[in-house]
């Protein structure tokens, strides 16, 4: 059985030196960030869409220069739990707000891929399954109060462009409001078991599994390079561990579909690796 990482509407309550440069990825839109501990748009942090609770991946900039927060496309959807086929799912439409824990308009939903393959009328099975990329267009008077690092790893330093070998090293860190703070904006790595859906997508094993929440969350290779988003938890022949979508295919589909240039932002500081596995403060 695979289920999307959503917890909209659980029955329990789904009730962060000097600001650095954009890095060379992005030169033509470099801009400062704000200081990763005082910063309000950041990856790891919680995202709500229409009562849907998602951890955002990475901070990314369009050609234009516009600024968005990731997050994964099935947290604005209006399907159920096990609704995972993005082509045939309704979605909540563009220019939907999305807001922060505290209830604090953070921006609006610019981009789906859900929507844009409805548009498309996009028939690849391997595609409908794994393609679940969202952009929150941010609030321009907070795109100066954000950062572009990962809590507790650093980085990215890149985009993961290159197919990722079973047995990989990964990282990533989750935030779901159902771990009532346990554990919750910890680091945690795990390894690549098999590349599926044609390589849209990697089936991984953490040291802690993705839960609800947690969807959305970015994962970094072993040189902290942008590598994908949690997307489903599987649970059958291969056992029980997270799919995480390709965010390399996922960026080139967001560019041929109406968001030019799309780019993830590189962190203010470097990968720490393994020395990450902390709770970031």
């Amino acid at each position: 059985m695979t289920v999307r990482r959503r917890s909209a509407r659980l029955a329990m309550c789904i009730i962060a030196a000097v600001a650095g440069l954009v890095a060379a990825s992005t030169p033509a839109t470099a801009r400062t960030w704000a200081r990763p501990s005082a910063a309000i748009v950041k990856p790891s942090m919680m995202l709500y869409t229409k009562g849907g609770q998602c951890t955002a991946n990475f901070v990314y900039v369009d050609r234009a220069g516009r600024a968005y927060i990731g997050q994964a496309a099935h947290c604005a959807s209006r399907g159920g739990q096990t609704d995972t086929n993005g082509c045939t799912t309704k979605s909540w439409p563009l220019g939907t707000i999305v807001r922060n824990a505290n209830g604090r308009r953070i921006g609006t939903l610019a981009y789906s891929s859900w929507i844009a393959m409805h548009r498309a009328h996009e028939k690849r099975t391997n595609v409908c399954a794994a393609n679940d990329l969202a952009l929150v267009r941010i609030r321009s008077a907070l795109v100066r109060r954000t950062s572009p690092t990962m809590p507790g790893l650093g980085g990215p330093v890149g985009l993961r462009t290159t197919p990722v070998a079973a047995g990989a090293q990964v990282y990533a860190v989750g935030n779901s409001s159902l771990l009532f703070g346990a554990g919750s904006l910890v680091a945690q790595t795990g390894v690549v078991e098999k590349a599926t859906n044609g390589g849209w997508a990697y089936f991984v094993t953490m040291a802690r599994p993705g839960v609800p929440g947690d969807s959305g969350s970015g994962y970094l290779d072993a040189r902290g390079r942008a590598l994908g988003q949690l997307s489903t938890i599987s649970v059958g022949s291969d056992g029980a561990g997270n799919t995480i979508g390709n965010l390399s295919k996922e960026i080139t589909y967001a560019r041929r579909h109406g968001v030019a240039g799309l780019s993830v932002v590189h962190g203010q500081t470097a990968f720490k690796g393994m020395t990450g596995l902390i709770t970031a403060g």
